[in-house]
């Protein structure tokens, strides 16, 4: 079977990752399908570890390596400390790209209270575009790990801001001139791109207030494949299935617009930005009040049950299966 561009199917993921060997007493959280980081035993206190990329072309490369990151750590429950990057730069950039880049990543760590550790630079030959790999380190203490496994049957799904955020942002940067023959009106296409920072990547403050508030049984940070994946993930993670109401979902004007001039479905479009967490149903209301009182918008969407790995939707009074998506629409959009 050929794998298109994308995160690997989640079945395919889980077969591959059951098959490694774990031995290492201290790993407390190893890969696994859903979580959003490892997680070490350090005595007193516990290690979180997280690699991730950024491979789309984007002149904001460096800033945009540490908001996914540290949103991976955030939803762990951990601090984000160090930081460590690799750049894979292609033939022919200048030196002033380059500047650029390390002035970003320099600027976003900083404002993260991350301290740059090291890594790798380089100029590769063969490459179209640059490409960031970035792992992050931070800490924790053992009584405040949160895993997407810990959600519990019963449990109501809170969904922060809405979806669709960086999707949407991407698509109005690097495809401008596509959506204006579309029909999309340029006030439109100039919202979407500032989605990046207004409501913003970063979830960091929407976890931490979470946990601060009440008993956080998981969290997770839907990214490619949208909040469609982002569920799936959780659902296979906690082997329970989740049934959600499409009309709590909070879609964006500028993400309904966006999505269709192009054709596609802002449920499988990548999310960062977006919180997931599962609570339980008596302090949902709790944590509500607590973010709307912080300018966080947050619906609870749906409920975790015990139909084992099962997704669905209500709309209009009916409930189907949640459609899947064999790839983010991102990377259907762009590949074809």
């Amino acid at each position: 079977m050929e794998i298109k561009s994308g995160k690997l199917p989640a079945s395919l993921l889980k077969q591959l990752l059951d098959e490694i060997s774990q031995e290492d007493p201290r790993v407390l959280l190893g890969p696994k399908v859903g979580e959003d980081a490892a997680l070490i035993d350090f005595g007193d206190r516990v290690l979180a570890a997280k690699t991730d990329p950024i491979t789309f072309a984007t002149d904001l490369i460096g800033w945009y390596l540490v908001q996914v990151n540290v949103n991976d750590l955030a939803v762990m429950g951990a601090t984000p400390k160090w930081m460590m990057v690799t750049l894979l730069l292609p033939e022919g950039i200048e030196e002033r790209q380059i500047k650029h880049v390390f002035n970003t990543l320099a600027e976003a760590t900083e404002k993260q209270g991350i301290t740059l550790i090291g890594g790798h630079t380089e100029i590769t030959a063969g490459l179209s575009k640059s490409i960031a790999v970035g792992t992050l380190l931070g800490e924790l203490d053992k009584k405040d790990i949160i895993m997407t496994s810990g959600m519990k049957e019963g449990d109501s799904i809170i969904l922060t801001k809405g979806i669709a955020i960086e999707g949407t942002a991407i698509l109005c940067r690097e495809s401008e001139k596509e959506l204006s023959a579309a029909g999309v009106p340029k006030k439109i296409i100039e919202s979407g791109k500032n989605m990046l920072f207004k409501p913003g990547l970063s979830v960091r403050k929407d976890a931490e207030l979470a946990r601060k508030t009440v008993r956080v049984h998981a969290m997770h940070d839907p990214t490619e494949g949208g909040l469609v994946n982002g569920l799936l993930e959780m659902s296979l993670a906690s082997g329970l299935g989740i049934k959600i109401k499409f009309s709590e979902i909070n879609i964006f004007a500028e993400s309904k617009i966006v999505c269709d001039a192009l054709g596609l479905n802002p449920l499988g479009l990548i999310a960062s930005g977006a919180l997931l967490a599962a609570v339980s149903p008596s302090d949902a209301s709790k944590l509500m009040d607590v973010f709307h009182n912080n300018n966080i918008d947050a619906k609870v969407i749906g409920t975790a049950t015990k139909l084992k790995q099962k997704l669905y939707i209500e709309n209009d009074g009916k409930i189907d299966k949640i459609p899947m998506f064999e790839r983010d629409e991102l990377a259907r959009y762009y590949s074809g």
